[in-house]
């Protein structure tokens, strides 16, 4: 009976290590894209992004489905590092839902010269090949 007791508080704290990391793991994701998107590098800011055709990013104009089409909204809309700014996220919430996806939602803000934008967003990350990446963004 020990035996068995022991093992499920072994199993339980194993899975408590797990969800950690895979949190951690997103967390760090959106850290590096914040530092990648203030260096105006759009390239390095897109590798959290699921590299595939049925990407969905929603903004204010509606849905845009893939990878590169999201890519070149980025380019048109903030055309240089000044355009970008410092970018800021204030993460609020990271659910995960299974061992491969996860919620997360919180608010982003832009440091620029003449403004402050800023908005929130909701995303849905999938663990693909065992690395987490932002399958859906809904920003407004």
């Amino acid at each position: 009976m020990k035996k068995l007791i022991l093992s499920c508080c072994l199993l339980l704290l194993s899975c408590i290590a797990v969800k950690a990391q895979d949190r951690q793991a997103i967390v760090k994701l959106m850290h590096d894209q914040q530092i990648a998107w203030s260096h105006g590098d759009l390239d390095g800011f897109m590798r959290g992004y699921w590299k595939s055709d049925s990407l969905m990013f929603i903004g204010k104009r509606g849905p845009t489905y893939g990878w590169q089409q999201t890519l070149d909204n980025y380019k048109k809309g903030y055309p240089d590092k000044a355009a970008m700014g410092k970018l800021t996220f204030r993460i609020d919430k990271v659910q995960l839902l299974s061992k491969t996806d996860a919620f997360v939602m919180g608010a982003w803000s832009l440091a620029r010269e003449n403004d402050a934008p800023g908005g929130y967003f909701t995303l849905w990350f999938r663990k693909i090949n065992g690395e987490w990446k932002i399958v859906c963004d809904h920003t407004s």
